[in-house]
């Protein structure tokens, strides 16, 4: 295949343990390409045993974007990824190099290929008031509050959903707008859709299940938990911080306070994880038009490098 013909810039998701580290790096080599990650846990310094990092051989390899970019004590925004995105993908097309995304972070993806609406970053000191009030009142009262200040978005939420609540609510106290409104009145900015879209999934859960707990498995055997303790051990890192909740970190610093036994967090964290790959691939099907590689598939790795072109 002429290099003309190849892809400039595929995009490759799927949800956790599909192993998109590993078709990443396989497609950054045969394309000459460097890879952006689009992954909102890879973003953060000292989380790298329970966020699966690429290991320094790895990194080695190929050239990785957007790893390492922050402190676990900041926010970083989906918005704040698509401009960084999108200025990694400008330099390294700048070098007569091609673009392979890959990361689990729909949200992330949605932002780069359809733009965001104009919300307001997110609040640290805001979003601690309002988990302190959902503690105090539950989050069914919390939903009562959004409802009389943004009845459209209170209608399309559960009275459970915490995750939701918090940030409408967060979004109304900080701009001061409910967060339907802003929804109506952003405009967005899309960005030209990759050359491919590979999406990795798989044809039985049950495959991608037992690949969430044998990882799980080899991050507690790597020193996970000593991980967690050394970020904790910081004084300035709290359990609402967006890296402090993400999956396996949550569930390890809710433990590691006596909330729960610490003989439960195996079994805590590898239900999270499935919840949480149960709603990438839901997000997938809302991300329009992709080439689905069944994961699980013994020649999955072969497929995708088809796909691009790079393999007969």
């Amino acid at each position: 295949m002429p290099p003309s013909a190849l892809p400039a810039t595929v995009a490759l998701a799927g949800p956790t343990a599909s192993g998109k580290s590993a078709a990443a790096l396989a497609l950054a080599h045969a394309l000459g390409a460097e890879i952006v990650s689009v992954d909102s846990a890879l973003v953060y310094r000292g989380m790298d045993i329970g966020t699966a990092k690429p290991s320094a051989e790895e990194r080695e390899r190929a050239v990785h974007h957007l790893i390492d970019i922050r402190d676990p004590a900041e926010a970083y925004s989906a918005a704040e990824f698509a401009a960084d995105a999108r200025r990694a993908m400008q330099e390294i097309r700048a070098r007569g190099k091609r673009v392979v995304l890959a990361g689990g972070t729909m949200l992330y993806f949605k932002a780069l290929f359809e733009g965001l609406d104009a919300m307001p970053p997110a609040d640290p000191e805001v979003r601690v008031a309002i988990e302190a009030e959902a503690a105090r009142s539950g989050w069914p009262a919390l939903h009562a509050q959004l409802a009389a200040v943004d009845a459209p978005t209170a209608a399309r939420l559960a009275p459970n959903d915490a995750q939701r609540i918090q940030r409408a609510l967060e979004v109304f106290r900080v701009s001061g707008q409910p967060l339907s409104q802003l929804h109506r009145a952003s405009a967005r900015e899309p960005l030209p859709q990759p050359d491919l879209f590979l999406s990795l999934e798989p044809a039985d859960r049950a495959w991608l299940h037992a690949r969430i707990a044998q990882r799980f498995d080899a991050m507690l055997a790597a020193g996970f938990l000593d991980e967690v303790r050394r970020l904790r051990a910081r004084g300035d890192l709290q359990a609402a911080l967006p890296s402090m909740r993400c999956v396996g970190y949550r569930q390890a610093w809710e433990a590691l306070d006596g909330q729960w036994p610490l003989q439960q967090l195996r079994e805590r964290a590898i239900a999270a994880t499935r919840q949480l790959a149960k709603r990438q691939l839901t997000w997938l099907r809302g991300l329009g038009e992709r080439r689905v590689i069944a994961c699980d598939a013994p020649d999955a790795l072969a497929q995708v490098l088809r796909a691009a072109r790079v393999e007969a």
